[in-house]
């Protein structure tokens, strides 16, 4: 299947919250490949991800950062043609930055988060958010050096394309790449209230179920 179909015809047609974990003994069984989701805790992560899988209210958005405080798993099937349906695992990871909790809280949610994205062997890619608005924060830095370091498969989205004009959001893409210290990878701007960006993200999702 080339992408020019899945292009045309990719979409998810359900979504279903299936666990939420901490440690390896609660992950969800099965060998689906896993896509997982991160980012600063007021990034717009859970909008991202309803708007991604048009299920209004799936992941819960709140007003209080740092709500999310366990991995997420969510069951996703996507749609690549007429005849090739599969489903996969969405991973929602606590947000980076800011969390209401304690120091030694934080600390043991990088464990369990680092544990997570180095050693569960359906993982295929992790989505990082950044707000378009702003340059990179040091936690953003950071987190995309780590994942590049550790040759954790990464697509950096610039989330809330929608507060901007388009030759801003052109302009702050490329600000997010050189703070970042990006090479020649493709950031996608999104827009969760328009929509901008789904497509081209739906894609770059078809073409790992298809490994």
């Amino acid at each position: 299947m080339n992408s020019e179909v899945i292009k045309k015809d990719m979409n998810i047609t359900s979504g279903q919250y299936i666990a939420s974990a901490v440690k390896i003994d609660q992950y969800p069984e099965g060998e689906l490949h896993e896509i997982a989701f991160m980012g600063r805790s007021n990034v717009g992560k859970s909008s991202l991800i309803n708007s991604l899988s048009r299920r209004n209210g799936l992941a819960r958005t709140s007003g209080s950062p740092g709500k999310t405080q366990t991995l997420n798993f969510y069951k996703l099937m996507a749609k690549l043609s007429d005849t090739d349906k599969r489903d996969f695992f969405l991973v929602d990871l606590p947000g980076y930055g800011y969390a209401r909790t304690g120091k030694s809280n934080r600390q043991q949610w990088a464990k369990f988060i680092e544990e997570y994205l180095l050693k569960s062997p359906r993982l295929q890619l992790v989505c990082q958010l950044i707000d378009i608005r702003h340059d990179p924060m040091q936690s953003d830095i950071s987190a995309y050096k780590w994942l590049i370091e550790n040759d954790v498969p990464v697509q950096v989205i610039a989330t809330k394309a929608d507060k901007l004009n388009r030759m801003a959001v052109k302009k702050n893409v490329e600000a997010i790449r050189k703070g970042l210290g990006m090479k020649g990878d493709h950031i996608i701007a999104y827009s969760s209230e328009k929509g901008l960006g789904r497509p081209e993200l739906l894609d770059v999702i078809g073409q790992i179920l298809l490994k």
